[in-house]
This record gives C-alpha cells, structure tokens and sequence, in this order.
C-alpha cells in the first residue's frame, strides 16, 4: 500500500489497523536533542481518544503510547522514533455482518475496487483510529515549533448549524467543553442540537479552524511545494475532511482586488496586513503573518438508522450498521488538524534551512 508515508525532511510513516493489535508510527528525520518523552505524546493521545464524553464512541482506548526507539535519557538521538499504541478494546463481531455488503459513506467499496480485498473490521486503514500514527507523531512535531516559537491552537468553529461567536472566545472553553469550542454558549447549543441528531439515529459535521501563530516569513516554496498547497494536502488527508480554506478561503471568489490586498508599514518599520484576508500565505510562502486554514468536516457515516446499500454481490439491500460509532466526528478530529499542521510546518522549517547560502554559512560558520 502506497500512501502512508508523509514529509520529506521530517517524515513520518504510520501503521496498524483499527482492529489489529497496535498502530504506530515511524518518524525520520527529528534532530537530535530534543527533549522527548511518553507524556509529551501522551497529552495529544488523550484528546483524540474514544469514550470521554456522551458525543464521542463508546469504545473505550488508553491509548497509552511507548516510545521504542530513537530517544536516549530523555533526548531524541537523531535516529527513527518508532511510537506504538496497542489496541486493547476491539469488538471485531460487531463487523462480522459488514463483510457482505458496502457501508454508505465508507470507504469499503473503493478498498474493494483498488485491492479486491479489504479489512472490513471497522474500516482498517480507512477507520478513524488510523489517526492515532499521526497524532503521535505531530505531538513530536508540536515539539519542535514549540523550541523556535510557533504555536498551533485548533478548535471546533461550528457544529451543524451552531457557530462560535467570536466576541465571546475563550481558549480555556477548547479543553473544557466536550464540543472543543472557545464559546461556552455555543457549546450548549451544539450539544443540544446533537442530541437531536442521536435521538433520530442520525450524525452531525461541522468545521475546524486553525490558527497557527510564530511562523516566520519565507517558509514555503513557490510552484508544486507551496506552503498552503502542502497545508491542504495534510489536512484533506484526513479521512472525513471534504474541504479546506486558507484565509477568507471561498468568500475571496466575491471580493475586489482593492479590499483584499492589505500591505502596510508599521510604526517599527515592520511590513504587515491589516486584515490578513490571505491567512498568513502568499505565492505559497508564509507572510509573518497568523496562519489561519479551516477544515470542513463531513458528518460521521454510520449511523443508526436503516439505510439503502449495495452487498457483494451487486444487489440492492437496506441495512442497520451495528457496533460503537461517534456521533460527530469534530471534536476529537480537532487535535488532528493540529498534528497535521504540526507535521508540515516542521518539515517546511528544516527544508528552509538550505533555501540561501547564507544560511548554510551561517551553520557552518564560514565568514
């Protein structure tokens, strides 16, 4: 299977499936001398797992991550960093009965149609659990922008048709309410409008922003690895990701050139935006400016209300999926988004470094 690897300089690779019996990932290319350990990854693990509040999965995951290698007291060594997370809750006879058939919205016909074979275990590969690699590897990721200033925040911006307002942002309100929302009025009302989707037996979407503060300007590379291109890539890699927006994303389609643009001078002498519309990114290279992107989630696909499907053998049938699902699948994709994030923007910084000679002048010391 081609695909799962990510990054060129900073490059992780993920692996195992939702119902097999570890995932993980492989990093490659973390400097040496990074301060590491379990719980660096393990604060990460803990916002992506199932079974915390009554809008998640009922299946229950420790989600525990071990670091086998690439770490030597308490520093990364410069060699792979190999994380696994053993699966510890599977119920694969809540599948048994998918064998036969295709769920709506899932990915089992295309796995059929492009290997003639798939796990039908929750989904293998495709399942949501697949996340779990990247997390633990964004976490690492996380790490080093955090060393060189930069800092990601991500939150759930709406639920269906429940906004933020933005007057009343609270980043504390992200960790504190179960909708990972920065508005604890919105928070109610999104919880409530779930949980008239779950008393209909059905599920909800919703968006995620992502503000990522520090970045410096000239990181990206103009034509085919463009900051914002490779920023998409990552986040629409995600499995239920249908779209993504950088700055005013869409609404620039109705704007004039005149209101868009937004250079000025700052009284340090400082060149700045004044509104940002383009979220941090122009020509593909970063500005200085707050990077800001959104990812637009789709509403989780199985759900429990009879559905029209097609089985193996070619014929229509009506179906009732089984087994443990989450209703929505944005509050625990937030911290996903971030790692995504994490992972480019750390592979962008280290292959920046050889952008100008005087850069590698400066590493080498040569005068």
């Amino acid at each position: 299977m081609f695909g799962s690897t990510f990054g060129t300089f900073f490059k992780i690779s993920t692996w195992g499936e939702s119902h097999g019996k570890a995932l993980g990932a492989v990093i490659d290319g973390c400097p040496a001398g990074l301060p590491l350990s379990e719980e660096d990854i393990q604060q990460y693990l803990d916002r992506r797992k199932p079974g915390q509040t009554s809008i998640s999965t009922p299946r229950k995951e420790d989600d525990l991550v071990e670091i086998l290698s690439g770490t030597f007291e308490g520093l990364t060594t410069g060699t792979p960093i190999s994380l696994i997370v053993r699966n510890t809750s599977q119920k694969s006879r809540d599948y048994s009965e998918i064998a036969s058939y295709y769920r709506p919205g899932h990915a089992d016909y295309t796995f059929d149609q492009k290997y003639g074979f798939r796990d039908y275990r929750g989904g293998g590969r495709s399942s949501g659990r697949e996340t779990i690699g990247r997390v633990a590897a964004g976490a690492v990721a996380a790490k080093i922008l955090k060393e060189l200033g930069i800092e990601i925040l991500a939150y759930t911006k709406s639920i269906g048709p429940i906004q933020v307002n933005p007057d009343a942002f609270d980043k504390e309100a992200i960790r504190n309410t179960s909708t990972c929302m920065p508005d604890y009025q919105a928070d109610q009302k999104a919880n409530a409008y779930l949980a008239s989707c779950m008393a209909d037996k059905d599920s909800a979407g919703g968006v995620i922003e992502c503000r990522i503060q520090g970045v410096p300007a000239g990181i990206g590379d103009p034509v085919f690895e463009k900051l914002d291109a490779n920023l998409a890539k990552a986040i629409m890699s995600i499995g239920a990701v249908k779209a993504f927006e950088i700055g005013d994303g869409f609404r620039v389609s109705t704007a004039n050139g005149s209101s868009n643009n937004d250079f000025f001078l700052s009284e340090n002498e400082e060149i700045r935006k004044k509104t940002n519309h383009a979220g941090g990114i122009l020509g593909g290279i970063s500005d200085g400016s707050e990077i800001v992107l959104r990812a637009y989630v789709k509403p989780t696909p199985s759900i429990f209300q009879e559905q029209e499907t097609v089985n193996q053998n070619g014929e229509n049938i009506r179906v009732q999926i089984k087994g443990r699902h989450d209703p929505i699948i944005v509050p625990r994709a937030v911290v996903v988004v971030e790692a995504m994030a994490a992972l480019t923007l750390a592979d962008a910084m280290i292959g920046n470094m050889s952008s100008r000679i005087s850069y590698l002048k400066d590493f080498y010391h040569f005068s």
